[in-house]
């Protein structure tokens, strides 16, 4: 689901529109080559074994989706290769998350291919510095390892796309690819001729337009036999042109494009952090919702008594929370260096069921920072806030706790001594 534009997303995207007027990498183009996928195709053609991972939002994380159509034709086409994949594919996040939990999601498992999808989810300001902080965390891994962005489509680009032009955050990416020399690949090209033609329909339902291809039921998530194939189609395409280039080398991690960039990002383990107050660890529990989530959140814990707290010392600029957000959620109120308190609600108007989410503090100075996350004994009026979606509350029961859990601390730099 794209992210909601906030003030300071706004004025990205109004900056990167303005610079794009004259950036020469602007333009609609299907695939760019640059230094193609060597490493993967000559150990694709000598038979693997070999693992692909999939990175990116719910787009890739579809089951039967593009993800697994373009594995199947990679398997088709070398019978002889032993290829899996890696489903790293989270719904509703961005390369903002995707930083942090790359090493753990997708580097521990040491892929040959990482394709990294993002486009459609992200729309903050520091695209250019998420993305590039996957780049090097990747090479600095395995500087043989290959990389491929990959661009999907959603309604509200399409007066932009339509236009010849690269939606704003497409552009960022292109010019960390460009920089890197990372091949890319616009997935939605044949959707645009096809909805130009009158060929198809890009948001309906299949029965509504017989004589037309329906992309997607909800201007976003592509139909797996119509809009996903077309991306499978597109990426198709694109790799029987980067297979020509098979001649193995590693990639070479040159000066960084932006000198701030996100390359230091990691996950910390909130279960080790000093707490006060009473925390439930749910690790190794049948608790339900720890259960839904445990493969995301081996260490999960979660508080409902008011006044209980995490504490983060650190030396760095950035702190966030992967968490969950949903009907017995209440909010944290967080301190920063002992300044006044800020709530942060872990509840919405889609909250009637449970979901992994995150949330980032502030960009800091550079340096030594201490953080408060304290359990609110602040009500939120969750009908009221359930009112502004169009989801049915259901059970009122599921309602009336107001706790918090954390799983991850985010995290740009590293802790210093938690006992002081």
């Amino acid at each position: 689901m794209p992210l909601r534009l906030t003030g300071v997303m706004l004025l990205f995207f109004v900056s990167l529109s303005l610079h794009a007027q004259t950036d020469s990498l602007n333009s609609m183009q299907e695939y760019r080559i640059r230094q193609g996928l060597p490493n993967f195709f000559a150990k694709l053609k000598s038979g693997g074994p070999l693992t692909i991972a999939y990175f990116g939002g719910s787009i890739t994380a579809a089951s039967g989706g593009w993800r697994d159509q373009s594995v199947k034709w990679f398997q088709q086409q070398y019978p002889q290769a032993q290829i899996k994949q890696i489903n790293a594919g989270v719904g509703g996040t961005g390369s903002d998350l995707g930083v942090f939990r790359l090493r753990r999601d997708v580097l521990s498992q040491q892929p040959d291919l990482v394709f990294v999808e993002f486009a459609v989810n992200d729309g903050g300001p520091y695209v250019h510095q998420t993305m590039e902080g996957i780049v090097r965390q990747i090479w600095k891994a395995n500087p043989s390892t290959d990389i491929c962005f990959v661009y999907t489509v959603a309604g509200n680009m399409l007066p932009v796309l339509q236009q010849g032009q690269l939606w704003p955050t497409m552009l960022a990416m292109e010019h960390i690819a460009q920089h890197y020399g990372i091949p890319s690949v616009q997935l939605g090209m044949q959707v645009l001729a096809l909805l130009k033609e009158g060929k198809l329909v890009f948001q309906g339902k299949p029965d509504q337009y017989p004589d037309k291809l329906v992309f997607s039921g909800d201007n976003i998530h592509p139909n797996t036999t119509t809009g996903h194939r077309l991306y499978t189609e597109a990426l198709v395409r694109a790799m029987q042109q980067l297979r020509n280039n098979d001649q193995p080398f590693k990639h070479p991690l040159i000066d960084p494009y932006t000198k701030d960039n996100w390359e230091d990002a990691q996950l910390v383990a909130v279960k080790d952090l000093p707490r006060t107050g009473q925390w439930i660890d749910l690790s190794n529990t049948n608790d339900s919702v720890a259960v839904q989530f445990r493969q995301r959140f081996p260490l999960l814990v979660k508080a409902t008594q008011p006044g209980s707290s995490l504490q983060i010392r650190f030396n760095g600029r950035l702190a966030g929370l992967y968490d969950l957000v949903g009907p017995g959620c209440g909010q944290y109120d967080v301190t920063i260096d002992g300044q006044a308190a800020k709530s942060y609600p872990r509840f919405d108007r889609h909250a009637v069921y449970y979901r992994s989410h995150y949330f980032f503090l502030p960009l800091l100075d550079a340096g030594p920072h201490t953080i408060n996350l304290e359990v609110s004994a602040k009500k939120l009026d969750k009908m009221a806030i359930l009112k502004t979606g169009d989801n049915q509350p259901g059970n009122l029961d599921k309602y009336k706790e107001d706790a918090c859990y954390a799983g991850w601390l985010l995290l740009l730099g590293s802790l210093t001594n938690q006992n002081k």
